[in-house]
């Protein structure tokens, strides 16, 4: 069974799309890959208060509108400068085309304490 909130519908979320909501008082970057694979991340950069979710997804990275940071939709690492901290990835569930979001569950360590 699917924990954390509802936030859409899996078909809702085109090819290479990035659309942000808020799940426990935190924007979340709910994002397609270019693989199809759906991913959930914090959706302000850590390089500066920019939302990731007006931003370009290329493969598996979401890019800052701000400064071109880009961002793995795995790991949240930046793959691009100027940002050098991650950015927190939250365990996302699709369950009968629902799409669950758990904050509480954050996925890459490197990122929890941001």
């Amino acid at each position: 069974m699917a924990t954390g909130q509802r936030v859409c519908a899996a078909s809702e979320i085109g090819p290479e799309e990035a659309r942000r909501f808020t799940v426990d008082g935190i924007d979340v970057a709910v994002v397609r890959a270019s693989d199809g694979s759906l991913h959930a991340l914090n959706d302000i950069c850590s390089h500066e208060e920019v939302s990731l979710s007006d931003g370009f997804v290329e493969g598996c990275a979401l890019e800052c509108i701000g400064h071109g940071s880009a961002f793995d939709l795995v790991t949240g690492a930046p793959n691009v400068l100027p940002a050098t901290e991650p950015v927190a990835v939250y365990a996302l569930t699709v369950e009968d085309d629902s799409v669950w979001v758990d904050t509480s569950i954050v996925q890459n360590r490197a990122a929890s304490s941001s």
